[in-house]
């Protein structure tokens, strides 16, 4: 089936709808929040601040918020001699001493690492700017331990690598809003090693940072609201058009329907307004006669005087026209004074 211009506008003002809507609720992050990538295919923005973890907050010693987590991330090694314990763009929440290689000072801000022999590894420092390599959300830490002698080393190469992490995230929309997996991938020289870190954080588009004014509920029930009046009228003009073939305001998802409404209101206003003419016309006339019944006592006789002589000559038979040219005279004087 060809669809027809309007048609074709309809659908159009629907996705412009849509896409209004995506972009209001998504409106207070950018391209600088930390911790948030922008999709450069989509145009989504990925939040990944609820799985990077926070030192709980104590209070007279005492865990202010139960839900806080006191260890970060954990993935096993399986085949590599030692288990990883990880950060999402902050540091580990472990108090991390004693990290081979590694400046006292920047112990605070490791946030892979991972212990052998009884020493502590670095696997790179506090990063917080993911980013996309295609279609993956890839997250990088640099700057760890020495990685050991590699070839480049043994022929007096004198630059020295250092231990670095690659994760990259996966949508899972099975998984609790701020829970995280990681998985370790694998190493190919104990130097960079790749994680793989499955959240619904990783969905993007919907993420909502909560230090933001976004939208409150109230604003989604009104968007829900309105996208689903926009494809009720856009959907049944489309189908009444293309389908059943009708015109003008016969185009209107159940015109009858809105047709006898609008006919029931107009009705509705025709009758009050109606009866509030007719209530203020009959004050009026009202107030009139008795302005008329109050009149000259002259003018009241003179009336009488014309009404007892009609009704006596209707009943006696006919009256004298010399005394009733008389009265008319007299009432013509009476009204010119």
């Amino acid at each position: 089936m060809k669809l027809s211009n309007s048609a074709h506008y309809s659908l159009f003002l629907l996705s412009s709808i849509l896409g209004f809507s995506s972009a209001s609720a998504n409106s207070h992050l950018n391209d600088d929040s930390p911790c948030v990538a922008r999709s450069p295919t989509s145009g989504l923005y990925y939040d990944l601040n609820a799985i990077s973890l926070a030192p709980p907050e104590w209070k007279n010693g005492k865990k202010v918020d139960r839900e806080a987590r006191d260890e970060s991330w954990h993935a096993k090694g399986h085949d590599y001699p030692a288990n990883f314990i990880i950060n999402v763009c902050a540091p580990v929440l472990e108090n991390v001493t004693d990290v081979v290689g590694v400046d006292a000072s920047r112990w605070a801000n490791v946030s892979a690492f991972y212990e052998q022999a009884g020493k502590i590894y670095s696997m790179g420092e506090q990063a917080s700017e993911p980013f996309f390599r295609g279609r993956k959300l890839v997250l990088n830490y640099t700057n760890g331990s020495p990685c050991p002698d590699d070839a480049n080393t043994a022929s007096g190469n004198s630059s020295i690598r250092t231990k670095s992490t690659l994760m990259s995230f996966l949508c899972d929309r099975d998984a609790l809003p701020n829970q995280a997996t990681p998985s370790f991938v694998g190493t190919m020289d104990s130097c960079t090693y790749y994680f793989e870190i499955r959240s619904s954080a990783a969905c993007g588009g919907i993420a909502v940072d909560p230090n933001s004014g976004g939208l409150g509920p109230g604003g989604v029930f009104g968007v829900i609201v309105l996208i689903a009046v926009a494809a009720y009228l856009i959907g049944g003009c489309a189908y009444q058009r293309t389908v059943m073939h009708q015109r003008g305001w016969r185009q209107c998802p159940n015109f009858s329907l809105w047709a006898g409404m609008f006919d029931f209101v107009k009705d509705m206003f025709t009758i009050i307004f109606s009866s509030v003419g007719n209530c203020f016309r009959f004050g009026r006339s009202n107030r009139g006669y008795q302005r008329a019944s109050h009149g000259d006592d002259t003018r009241g006789g003179i009336f009488g005087a014309i009404g007892g002589r009609g009704g006596r000559a209707g009943s006696g038979g006919r009256g004298d026209v010399d005394a009733e040219n008389r009265l008319i005279d007299q009432l013509d004087e009476t009204w010119d004074d």
